[in-house]
């Protein structure tokens, strides 16, 4: 009695994705290990590539990488096969990041857990007419056990060191020291950060000091952008580097490029048509980096709101929840920190300072973030230069504060320098100076106040 499918049904295309989700998704081998069997692939060429990447897996806890590959493959003694498992390691690594691996990951996941369960079923026969039925017993639970999470997680006694090493956050800071040491050193690994404001007041602005601050400090970013177009991101980074204006970034080429070209970190910019990615597309196109050696410390999204969710639901909240939600996950599951902005709502936009429960479309989306930093720009702050940073909600520190900017949007420069006490904002119009975290000068304070009260 045959006891094995294939994956011929499916075709090879998708024997070839299925390779490519192995080689990179060590997790998915971690689960699958022990049941991925070779004579699930059809062609000579898949069925080789299948025992090493499993055999490899097995002997080092890791999958292999092309250079494997390029040492044992050459120790073939069959030229013809040679050529063909090359021929077929090129599309296999062509298939990286493709849009629909998650799909494929889910599919093959349940063709060997059901195919597993089959083989446990076969092999009962025998064990029944024996009678043995504590053996068949113990198969059906290690069957029914495939495909789960091998991680038990942390052990609260014996991983007392672990705990305290993982506390050692590796931030990426951004250019105002205040703010930093509110967020303990700035955005870590698998945190997602959000600054709400309204339209026009300067968030892509912010995004694009946040992303340059991180290249200044030698750290890879990838810029996503949903709204303008690559090139134009690209020349608002021109500007942050080079504190030329962006309407005038195009007659000092040469100064560009000669600032460019000595900054110790990687920039990639990405754009995506508004509503048609999908957090899936941000996570293949970051794969397709990594495969590259260019693996982003930061990412950058502009914004999450204007990803598409794969619910569609009569409630756009639920899908923003989702986005939101999944994003989170995105961070966690690369380890990475994530920016991003949102909009407020009309009542927002007429507010001094934005709290929370101004966030457009879902207020649960600041439920979901790590770190929330609202802007608040109003007319008055626009002709003067001004504006108001307010930490809405910080994982990592002191929230509740709210901090005078000077925000120069031909540059993407802001100034953040003040903490500023709740009665100096009643007049947003004028740029408020009130106690900084560390000690200031008060007389120096009073006097700068003083000045401006009496223009």
């Amino acid at each position: 009695m045959q006891s094995e499918d294939t994956l011929s049904k499916y075709g090879q295309s998708f024997q070839t994705k299925v390779i490519s989700a192995l080689l990179t998704d060590e997790k998915m081998m971690d689960t699958l290990s022990d049941v991925i069997h070779k004579k699930f692939f059809e062609s000579e060429a898949n069925k080789w590539i299948v025992e090493e990447i499993t055999t490899h897996h097995k002997e080092y806890n890791k999958v292999p990488s092309l250079d494997v590959f390029k040492v044992q493959v050459s120790k073939l003694d069959n030229q013809s096969l040679q050529k063909t498992i090359v021929a077929q390691l090129k599309e296999v690594y062509g298939q990286v990041g493709n849009t629909d691996l998650e799909y494929i990951k889910d599919e093959f996941t349940s063709f060997c857990i059901n195919q597993n369960l089959k083989n446990v079923i076969v092999q009962s026969i025998d064990l029944l007419k024996s009678g043995n039925y504590d053996k068949i017993k113990d198969l059906v639970d290690k069957a029914m056990k495939v495909g789960v999470d091998s991680d038990l997680g942390m052990d609260y006694l014996t991983d007392f060191d672990k705990r305290y090493d993982e506390t050692k956050r590796e931030t990426v800071g951004t250019d105002w020291e205040c703010i930093n040491e509110l967020m303990n050193g700035g955005l870590g690994p698998g945190e997602l950060g959000v600054v709400v404001a309204p339209s026009g007041v300067g968030k892509t602005w912010v995004l694009c000091a946040l992303g340059a601050a991180a290249v200044k400090a030698g750290y890879n970013v990838c810029h996503y952008t949903l709204e303008l177009s690559e090139a134009y991101v690209g020349k608002r980074y021109d500007a942050c580097f080079t504190n030329i204006s962006v309407n005038n970034i195009q007659n000092h080429r040469k100064d560009v490029e000669s600032v460019v070209s000595n900054l110790p970190g990687k920039l990639v910019i990405k754009e995506y048509p508004t509503g048609k990615a999908t957090i899936s597309t941000i996570e293949a196109h970051i794969q397709k980096c990594r495969d590259l050696d260019q693996m982003p410390d930061l990412i950058i999204i502009d914004y999450v709101d204007l990803l598409s969710s794969f619910r569609k639901t009569k409630e756009r909240k639920e899908e923003i929840d989702d986005i939101y939600i999944s994003t989170k996950g995105l961070a966690r599951e690369l380890n990475l920190p994530v920016w991003s902005v949102s909009q407020v709502n009309r009542a927002g936009a007429k507010d001094d300072i934005i709290e929370g429960d101004k966030a457009a479309g879902s207020y649960d989306k600041m439920m979901v973030t790590d770190v929330a930093i609202s802007l608040s720009r109003k007319r008055q702050d626009k002709v003067n230069g001004t504006g108001r940073f307010h930490i809405m909600k910080n994982r990592y520190g002191m929230d509740g504060l709210t901090f005078s900017v000077k925000a120069d949007t031909s540059t993407g420069h802001f100034e953040v320098s003040t903490h500023i006490e709740d009665d100096e904002t009643e007049n947003s119009s004028t740029p408020a100076f009130g106690n900084q975290i560390d000690s200031i000068d008060k007389a120096l304070i009073k006097q700068k106040f003083f000045e401006l009260q009496t223009d």
